[in-house]
């Protein structure tokens, strides 16, 4: 037994424009996703059903479902785009309708004010400011300095090492910072090397 009818897609002609090859699809700046829904949108309105949109675009039948009914409930959006004079105002529009919804991703793990105390801590000497036998910050001397003033809970030492700009886990040895250090302390540059 056939399942529901899907939801029919009418497309005006400039609404058919914008989507056709010479906008969307062959765009080289268009995503492979807005394309994608792009020739879904397009085959739903030759009348195709969600199944034969599946098998000819090579993609899940939900797929086809899911932009068929989003295209469908953006129809009074499209249609005020489309009565807009501009071409641009109506293309804005369908690659709006067809994009990706935003994704909230996992929050950040440090604020910026803990991630500027750590680079602060980086730029201090270890020996003389934190007490520490080490002549230059490593990553994990730094994570471990950075939990004991009681800038950041825990962290690990690699995340350190993304704050700095760098993945190694040992400072190199004549940082430009240890040399401007150097020359602070002895008054300026010395001649002869």
């Amino acid at each position: 037994m056939p399942g529901p009818r899907p939801r029919p897609i009418v497309l005006t002609d400039r609404q058919r424009e914008t989507l056709e090859l010479e906008h969307l699809t062959r765009r080289t700046s268009s995503t492979q996703g807005l394309v994608r829904r792009a020739r879904i949108v397009l085959a739903a309105a030759e009348g195709h059903n969600n199944e034969q949109i599946a098998r000819r675009l090579g993609i899940n039948w939900e797929t086809a479902r899911l932009w068929r009914r989003v295209w469908s409930d953006a129809q009074e959006l499209l249609t005020a785009a489309e009565e807009e004079t501009s071409e641009k105002a109506l293309r804005e529009c369908v690659e709006g309708v067809l994009a990706d919804a935003p994704r909230s991703g996992a929050p950040a793990t440090f604020a910026p004010e803990q991630v500027v105390q750590i680079v602060a801590l980086a730029c201090e000497a270890p020996r003389e400011d934190s007490g520490r036998a080490v002549s230059h910050w490593t990553p994990r001397e730094l994570a471990d300095e950075a939990v004991k003033r009681g800038i950041v809970g825990s962290i690990s030492p690699r995340s350190v090492g993304r704050f700095l700009g760098r993945g190694g886990s040992e400072t190199p040895q004549d940082t430009l910072l240890a040399k401007q250090r150097a020359l602070s302390r002895t008054g300026g540059l010395r001649r002869g090397g």
